[in-house]
């Protein structure tokens, strides 16, 4: 993490990422910055160059909610990352603290989906808890601890995740989602500077700033031990853990997949918490 402020980082990560091109200015001769300049975003969005430098520096960071949606639609910015904008100005106070307990009702409830792999990720994601399916499916990772871990570091990622650039890019995008309700989160800043270290790939997609929160969409896998599975994913807020995700992946009825899920039963022993079998999540500076 540099020392500029969350909002001043985004904003000069987005306005880099756009060509002239992009907003319909002429390309011109050669530039001395990448991306646009400061001074065509402050005219796009009507703002002062001054005061939008002000923004990037870190030296205002109370801009109005009309400002806020001129520099998002200056910058081409999607709804979610438009809200992420906005959740980047607000103060500290605002932000609730991360739950990092899964309740007990959460536990039995995933106990009782014995066909569905169910698990429990925090805002850096971590892996809080998950069922028998869940830790049967993860089975040939080093540890079920962390998503971004296994994805980036695991040697076991790539072949598990088949996408595994889609994988990648997901992944950093949730956490960049987290990081905007809460920048002073020490869990997501650790992860950051952990993967960041070990992995360049990583390290580069930080630097992007895209913003993606989890929702429904497909992922193809590959266990070592039941083959290929195409499953159906759905993510949900845990009311009462607002920071918390409840993650249930499913199999058509009746597929491949399916059959697979059936032989991946016969592997899980039983439900598991975080204080189980679930790896406690490790990621440290130091960390190899």
């Amino acid at each position: 993490m540099s020392e500029a402020t969350p909002l001043g980082q985004f904003l000069r990560a987005r306005r880099e990422a756009l060509s002239p091109e992009d907003v319909g200015l002429p390309a011109g001769g050669r530039r001395r910055v990448r991306g646009l300049r400061r001074e065509e975003v402050a005219l796009r969005a009507g703002v002062s160059s001054d005061y939008y430098m002000r923004l990037e520096q870190g030296r205002e960071n109370s801009p109005s909610s009309q400002v806020l949606d001129a520099i998002a639609q200056a910058l081409l910015l999607d709804d979610e990352a438009t809200d992420h904008l906005r959740r980047l100005t607000l103060g500290s106070e605002w932000r609730r603290r991360r739950q990092a307990d899964v309740s007990p009702q959460l536990l039995r409830l995933m106990e009782t989906w014995t066909e569905a792999p169910a698990f429990a990720l925090g805002p850096a994601l971590d892996v809080l808890a998950a069922n028998a399916l869940a830790v049967a499916l993860h089975s040939g990772f080093e540890r079920f601890d962390n998503l971004a871990r296994m994805v980036f570091v695991d040697p076991a990622g790539r072949d598990f995740y088949r996408d595994w650039d889609r994988a990648a890019q997901s992944c950093v995008a949730e956490i960049r989602a987290a990081y905007g309700y809460d920048p002073e989160s020490p869990r997501i800043a650790q992860v950051v500077e952990t993967l960041s270290a070990q992995s360049g790939e990583f390290a580069e997609l930080w630097a992007r700033h895209d913003v993606k929160s989890k929702t429904q969409e497909g992922k193809n896998l590959r266990h070592p031990q039941v083959g290929d599975l195409k499953i159906q994913f759905c993510a949900f807020t845990v009311n009462g853990a607002p920071h918390q995700q409840l993650v249930v992946y499913q199999a058509e009825p009746a597929s491949p997949t399916s059959e697979a899920f059936a032989r991946l039963r016969s592997l899980a022993a039983k439900p598991v918490s975080a204080d189980e079998e679930v790896a406690e999540p490790d990621l440290t500076p130091t960390e190899r």
